[in-house]
Formats: structure tokens, sequence, C-alpha cells
């Protein structure tokens, strides 16, 4: 019975053995067979095993149609490949592809507004790699994403492809450019307290005008656009009105594609008044009280969010200094809309432990890294600070490089204390080139060409050159500033320049002077700042006229004047070019001697202020006030002072009276002199004239006053002067033209002595550059 058992187990046994040997191939056939060889065809540059290693599919395995699928998809991904195929006869698996070709060369054609180097930093695509038709079209819609920017949406972009042997191509981007897209209107729909021409000037967007060609701000441009409801958002929250929202922004494309009409949708709200201001902590040891300085806020003023921000960064800083390095400073509103009051206390904590692990910087394709990192408040390994983060975002905005910034944290992969920074910047033109004509009441028909490069290199340094022809003046300047000298914030530059001015009507001379400047400044703040200047001149005396005053021909002809200076500046303007709001205050001294032939000491003090009127009164924010004044003292160390030295007075600093013309002067050749002490004021309202803001025309009235000293050691006896106060009245406009600012004044004398010589009309061109 064993033996019989032991018989049939090992029948059963071989019998499922041959079955497997039979069922093995069959199954293997059934799924398609094994592959024993795998033949590429098709490849001109890549090497047969090259396409072997992009498949998923191996010689000697069984064929798997999924594996095959896989294996065509993976060559397609390559990118190498315009078409590949698979087929399989009994045990051979026939690869067939064809190659994309290789770009020989790459060419625009049409483009007249924007260069081929421009283009050729914007696309992918390159000499010398692969072509494929997804990453041709995404350059195209590069190349229109460029012109878009720049303003024109009805351009259009066509790749053309011109075969060339050994499956080579050249490329051709085929561009019709189209006509410009300009905003034609901007409409604001829910303003009540401001019109519609009070919100176009706050924008950056412009409505297209005649004089706008040498400007982009008329085309339309997205992103300039969601920049302008941010600008709307800041204005109006700096007035009070915490609840204003810019409901939408529409851009209504033209059915021609040649122009945009903008319509902003907003809600005002109502205005808002601070209520009561305080300022808690739960920091130990820190007096609450200590800090009250920084709060330059008070019950009953108009809400401003700047003014909150700038306290939060001051309240930073300060107890930063105190040793505090992880803070959280938040303003706790609490908004009453029936008084229309807010509420604020600025609460002061411990912030989370957290720091910086690394600070990554995109977009900038020419500006480099180190110029945007410098200005970011935080470094590698700092505690993070949220105040300084949106500090860091204003320092980058102020540098004037870019477009758009935006500067972000987000927590780190790596450790739940650590936070990436992101800086992500889009750059803009930093060059400028200005050619401009005009005429000026004191130096006559002009001419004056000038660049400006102020992101020279992407290093961020600034190049300027500007040469000018007058009738009475020729000049030519020369200026570089390294903004992080040394590699810390100091501000280093050399000036060089050359003048030659004609002054036969004020003293009966023309006279020439060459000179250079080394400056070195830096902030001790974000408001108070101080520069050191050494300067040497030459200066030759021209063309003398044989009956000018004894006191000019006593002059020397030839002087070397080696000085050296610093300047201490606190400012609080709102805008240093053209300021509406805000004070300044500036102390300058200079001291000749060091070397040279002239030896004396200048002290100068200037300060201004300005007010909106349109905030005080509810008038139109056009209306706004300013009070400046400048006083100044020279005297000689040892000898007399140079008559080029001397203070002058009319003419730009008091309207109404000519150049030098209120200065004392010689009694029998009425040459002007020049004083050994100055001082001037000015009041001075700008006054809306109702017309377009568009059209860069503004409006003043004024009133200068000044007064001036005599020469210390000349013969009073043979002088006209008189120390007493001038005053004058007038009014004036500037356009901002394209070509530069053109001021008109019409002064009119109220208190002049008779020997004063005065001056109706004046007009100064100021350059654009």
């Amino acid at each position: 019975m064993g033996d019989t058992v032991a018989r049939i187990t090992r029948w059963l046994g071989a019998l499922a053995l041959g079955v497997g040997v039979v069922l093995g191939p069959l199954s293997a056939f059934a799924a398609g067979g094994v592959i024993d060889r795998i033949v590429i065809e098709g490849t001109q540059r890549i090497e047969p095993d090259t396409v072997r290693t992009y498949m998923t599919v191996r010689e000697g395995e069984a064929y798997d149609p999924a594996q095959v699928d896989r294996s065509l998809k993976s060559l397609f991904e390559t990118g190498l490949f315009a078409d590949v195929s698979i087929q399989q006869a009994g045990g051979t698996l026939t690869v067939k592809v064809v190659e994309n070709p290789i770009i020989n060369r790459i060419s625009f054609e049409g483009n007249r507004r924007i260069e081929d180097d421009v283009l050729e930093k914007e696309i992918q695509l390159r000499p010398r790699v692969v072509f494929t038709r997804v990453k041709a079209q995404e350059d195209v819609q590069r190349i229109l994403d460029l012109y878009r920017r720049s303003g024109r949406y009805a351009v259009s972009v066509d790749p053309k492809l011109i075969q060339l042997d050994q499956n080579r191509v050249d490329l051709a981007f085929e561009i019709n450019e189209g006509p410009s897209t300009t905003v034609r209107r901007i409409s604001f729909v829910g303003n009540e307290h401001f019109s519609d021409s009070d919100l176009r000037e706050v924008i950056e967007t412009s409505e297209e005008a005649w004089y706008r060609f040498l400007s982009s701000s008329d085309t339309y441009d997205p992103d300039r656009l969601n920049y302008d409801r941010e600008l709307l958002r800041r204005f109006y929250l700096k007035r009070g009105y915490a609840d204003f929202e810019v409901k939408s922004a529409v851009a209504e494309l033209s059915s021609d594609k040649e122009s945009f009409f903008i319509t902003f949708t907003v809600s005002e709200g109502n205005r808002y008044r601070f209520g009561p201001v305080g300022l808690e902590t739960t920091l130990e040891a820190l007096n609450p009280e200590a800090l009250r300085s920084e709060i330059d806020v008070a019950e009953g003023d108009w809400y401003d969010a700047d003014k909150v921000e700038k306290i939060i960064q001051r309240l930073t800083d300060k107890v930063g200094t105190l040793g505090y390095a992880f803070l959280d400073v938040r303003p706790r509103v609490t908004r009453d809309p029936e008084k229309r009051t807010i509420a604020i206390t600025f609460q002061i904590d411990e912030g989370p432990r957290v720091f910086v692990e690394r600070i990554d910087v995109n977009g900038n394709m020419r500006t480099h890294d180190e110029v945007i990192r410098r200005e970011v408040a935080l470094a590698e390994g700092d505690a993070f600070n949220s105040a300084k983060l949106r500090r860091s975002r204003s320092r980058i905005q102020d540098l004037g490089y870019f477009e758009k910034v935006d500067v972000t944290n987000e927590p780190s992969p790596t450790a739940p204390d650590r936070t990436v920074v992101k800086v992500n910047v889009q750059e803009k033109s930093t060059g400028e080139v200005s050619f401009g004509v005009g005429w000026s009441s004191s130096v006559g028909a002009m001419v004056e060409v000038g660049v400006r490069e102020r992101n020279l290199l992407g290093r961020g340094q600034d190049l300027k050159a500007a040469v000018s022809w007058a009738q009475r003046r020729s000049q030519v300047d020369l200026s570089f500033t390294e903004p992080y000298f040394l590699g810390r914030r100091l501000r280093a530059g050399v000036d060089l320049y050359a003048l030659e001015r004609d002054l036969q009507e004020e003293s009966s001379y023309d006279y020439r002077s060459v000179g250079t400047s080394l400056r070195l400044g830096f902030n001790y703040n974000d408001v108070l700042s101080h520069s050191f200047k050494y300067t040497a001149e030459f200066t030759d005396i021209l063309d003398m006229d044989d009956d000018a005053s004894v006191f000019i021909r006593n002059q020397d002809d030839q002087t070397v004047v080696s000085m050296v200076g610093h300047t201490l500046t606190y400012d609080k303007r709102d805008s240093r070019l053209n300021p509406k709001d805000g004070y300044f205050i500036s102390l300058g001294n200079d001291v000749a001697g060091l070397g040279g032939t002239e030896y004396f000491l200048r002290s100068d003090l200037k300060a201004g202020y300005y007010a909106p009127l349109g905030d005080w009164m509810d008038w139109n924010p056009a209306w706004t006030l300013s009070v400046r004044g400048q006083a100044g003292y020279i005297f000689g160390l040892g000898k007399d002072v140079n008559i080029n030295q001397r203070y002058n007075l009319g003419g730009s600093n008091l309207r109404g009276f000519a150049a030098a013309g209120a200065s004392p002067r010689d009694a029998s050749t009425d040459d002007a002199l020049g004083g050994n002490w100055i001082g001037t004021g000015t009041v001075e309202v700008g006054v809306p004239l109702g017309l377009p803001d568009d059209l860069g025309l503004s409006g003043r009235l004024f009133s200068d006053v000044g007064m001036i000293g005599r020469p210390d050691d000349y013969d009073r006896s043979l002088m006209d002067s008189a120390s007493s106060p001038r005053l004058s009245v007038g009014g004036g406009v500037t356009w901002v033209s394209p070509i530069g600012p053109i001021a008109i004044d019409v002064g009119f004398p109220v208190i002049k002595k008779s020997f004063d010589e005065t001056e109706l009309l004046r007009i100064s061109f100021g350059s654009r550059f």
C-alpha cells in the first residue's frame, strides 16, 4: 500500500513538472512573446544605446503592452524626438524615432520697439539646443507677455523654421507689433470726497496724451493696475478713510485693440479720527512710558495708516536696541463707527522664537543679488521680525530699480523654528536719456543733453553725465556714486565739472572754473543723514571789462580753492523731489585753506516746512503750503573773500528782482559785488488751476523776502548797498513737459531800494536729468 502511494505521488509530481514546462512558454507567447532584440531606427545625433536607457522594457523580458506604452511616453518626455513609434515582429521590438532638429540660429523679425537682446533674455530656446514645438509656443507666449507689459495688445508672433542640413534649423520669430495699446479713459465710480482728477493724480497709470510720447504711463499694464489699487488704498487710509475698499478695477479693450477704458469702483466709507492712543507690554522690565516719545499721534487727529506703520517700526527698533530680539508689535484697534473714531493700543509682546534660515532672491535678471540682499533688514541666522520684513520691502522698492517688489516669508521644511524669506522682484529700466531746449532768464537760450544709469552693470551704482550750452553759460558735469562703499551703508562719490559763465551784465567779467569733488555720506537713521565733501576748484577770470569796478579789478585773475565741508540734514518730508508734507532742516559748514589760494569759513542753514492745506480745511488736496528759508555767512581767514564765493540776492532766491539785482554794487559801475551774509525766506501756496492733471500744469502764489550784507573790507562810501529787507509777491506756473520742467514766475517788488534792479518775468528751464 505504501509503495502504491509513493508511485502515485511521483507520477503526479512528474505530471506537474511537465505541465509547467509546456505552459511556461505558452503563457509568455500569450503575453506577446519574449523580447529577444530591441532595434533602434532613425537616430542621427543620438546613440541607440541612449534611446534604450530612456525605455522601461529590456531585452530578454516578456512583451508587456503597459511597459511599451510607458517607454513610448518616456521617450516623448525627453523632448529629443518629434515622433516615436514602437512595433513588435516576433521577438524583435523595433523603435522608430524622428529626432527634433538642433537650433542653429534664432532671429527676430519685425521688432522695432523691443531690441533683440531684450527678447533673447525673455525666451528659453537657445542656439545649439533641441527645438521642440512646445518650447517654441511657450516662447511665443513670453514674447506676447513682454509686449503686453509695454502696452501692445495687438501684437502677434509667428515662429518660422528654416530647414538646414544635418537636421538643423534656423528659428525666426516673425513679430507684428501692432499699434501701442494706450489708456484712453480712466473713470472712478463711488468717489464722493475726491474728484476723478484728484484720484488720477494718485495712481501711476495715466490717460493718453500727445505730450506723453516719452513716457509709458499711458500704456495699459495689468501689474501696474494692481499697484494702482494699492496706491488708492494708501491714499485713502492716509487721510482717515479706514473703511475704504476698491471693489473692482476693470480694463475693457476697445474693439480695434488700440486702447483701454479703465474703471475703478470704490467704496470710500466714513472718515475717522484717532481715539485714545495707548501703549501696553507684557515684557518684563520694559517701561511703556519710556516709549511714549515714539508715538507722534494724539486723540483727535485724523487717522493715518502710514503713521501707524511708522510708529510700529520705531517701537520695534527702539525696543530692539534694549536687548529684546523676539518682538511682536501689533496695533490693537477698536473702531467706533458712530463716533467715527479709531482707538489704538500698541501691544508689545514677545514674539515667537523663529530664526531666518535663508533669504532667497528671485526675478533679478540684471541686478546683482548683493544689491538686493543689503537692503533686507534681516540676515540669515537673525531672529525673525515682521516689522523688519515690511521695512525690507520698502527699502528695496525705494531703490527705484524694480517695477514690482514682493517680500514674504514661509516656514522652513527642515525645522519648525526656521523661516525662509523670499524676495521676488520684477526689474524695470533704470537708464535715462534726456534732451532739452529752452530759455532761462539767467542764461538765455539753452540746449542740454544728459544720460544717466541708476543701476550701473546691475551693481546699484549711479553714473550720470550732462552737457549744456547756453548763451551765457556752458557746463559739463560727470558724476559717479557708489551707494554701498566698502560694503557698508556709505554713499561715496566723485564729481567732475567744468563751467564757463558770462557775468558781463551783473559784474562786467566772465569766469571759467574746473573742479572735482569727493563725497561720503551716511544715515544715522531714516531721517537724519550726514555727508562730507572735499572740493578742489581752479578758476580763471576772463574778459574783464575795462570799466569794471575797481573792487573786481583788484581780485586775483586765477584762484585755487581747496575746501572740505559737511552737511547734517534732518528730513521728514514725504518726498525729496516734490514734497507735499513734512519738514527738513539742514546745516552745512565749509572751510577753505587746506592748500590753494583761498582761505574762508562758510556756514549755511536751510529749512523748509510743507503741509497739504486740503487736509486742514477739507479743500482740494492740490492746495499745499510751503515755507522755506536760508541763512548763510562767509568770512575770510586772513584775506578777503573772493567775489565768486560771496552770496548774491535776486533772481531764483528773490523773484521780482534780477539776478544779483538786490546785491551790494559799485556805485559808479553798477557791478554786483556780492555779500558776506544772506537771509532769504519764501511762503508759497500751491494752487490748482482747474485743468486736467494729465497736462502737468500746476500753479502757485508766493511771497519772497531777502536780506544781504555788504562785503566786510570794502569802502562803503563807494557802494550802493543796504542790509534792510526786500520783499516781493507774485505767482507762477510750472509745466512738467516731456523735455523737463519749465517754470514761469511773475514777481512784483513790494519793498526795494532805488538802486536795485528788478525783473517782472522770470522763466527757468529745468532738466529732466
